[in-house]
């Protein structure tokens, strides 16, 4: 009896999620990771005319890094605006790449579709994780690559999303999207269908000019810190403010006159069995 209710409230977090990163412009925050994607690119060793999915692409980092190698590359994410700035960016650089709108826990292609699945901290965030994994590896070819680019729960950004946790707390029963950067949570998710898995742990450098500059970019452009602001009275917003910078001074490395803040995540290989 509980399964129905279940379902609803998955399909209720995953509307207000989407509606979440349609606020905003991610694109903003987006384009600051390209190394990422870039790096994935390579670790999973993308090879000219092979058939590449990014799942949950944004704006395309994964996407635009696999079409610079020669791949055949479709792009998807549940948020149409993200793939219109990953098209405007692609036709900027004269790539051919195929954008559709799709869910990550539903991909609407067919069984071993792809040579290489990618996501660059996307599908993490899926409300059903084993259902997306499950998802990733269906699409994938026996011999394939999935491969994944995952925040972890001690590093800077998973921090972030705790912090906002203290004041927005998720629903009851659903799991964090730092899961996806444990490795032993990643052997759950995909289990007999992991050949092998390579881990290669890395930090990303989140470079801004003050605490206050990266606040007033992320509320501004990236949705879920965007909505969070906005839901919240002024005291809490203030409070949630203060504890964003206390976070930040602690890690930065940049110094009285900048920050930058690293941000440690898994670099994840999956070969297809």
């Amino acid at each position: 009896m509980n399964a129905p209710t279940a379902l609803t409230d998955l399909i209720a977090l995953k509307s207000r999620q989407q509606t979440a990163w349609a606020s905003g412009d991610y694109a903003i925050i987006g384009t600051t990771l390209q190394i990422v994607g870039e790096q994935l690119a390579e670790a999973c060793d993308l090879r000219w005319d092979e058939r590449v999915l990014d799942v949950a692409a944004g704006n395309g980092n994964a996407t635009l890094a696999a079409a610079r190698r020669g791949c055949k590359v479709t792009s998807t994410d549940y948020v149409e605006a993200l793939l219109q700035r990953g098209a405007e960016r692609a036709r900027a650089e004269g790539l051919e790449v195929a954008f559709q709108v799709a869910d990550a826990e539903a991909l609407p292609f067919a069984d071993a579709s792809f040579d290489a699945v990618l996501s660059t901290f996307g599908v993490m965030f899926t409300p059903n994780q084993s259902q997306a994994a499950a998802e990733l590896a269906r699409v994938c070819r026996p011999g394939g690559r999935i491969g994944l680019a995952n925040w972890t729960p001690e590093g800077f950004i998973g921090q972030v999303f705790k912090t906002l946790g203290r004041y927005l707390p998720p629903p009851p029963d659903v799991q964090p999207p730092s899961r996806w950067g444990v490795e032993g949570h990643l052997r759950t998710f995909f289990g007999d269908s992991a050949g092998a898995l390579q881990i290669t742990p890395r930090q990303f450098n989140f470079r801004y000019r003050s605490a206050a500059h990266f606040i007033e970019v992320f509320r501004t452009w990236y949705g879920p810190v965007h909505k969070a602001f906005a839901a919240l009275p002024l005291d809490k917003a203030t409070a949630l403010e203060n504890d964003l910078t206390e976070l930040m001074t602690r890690l930065n490395r940049g110094g009285a006159g900048s920050l930058v803040v690293p941000s440690d995540y898994l670099e994840v290989v999956i070969t297809r069995r």
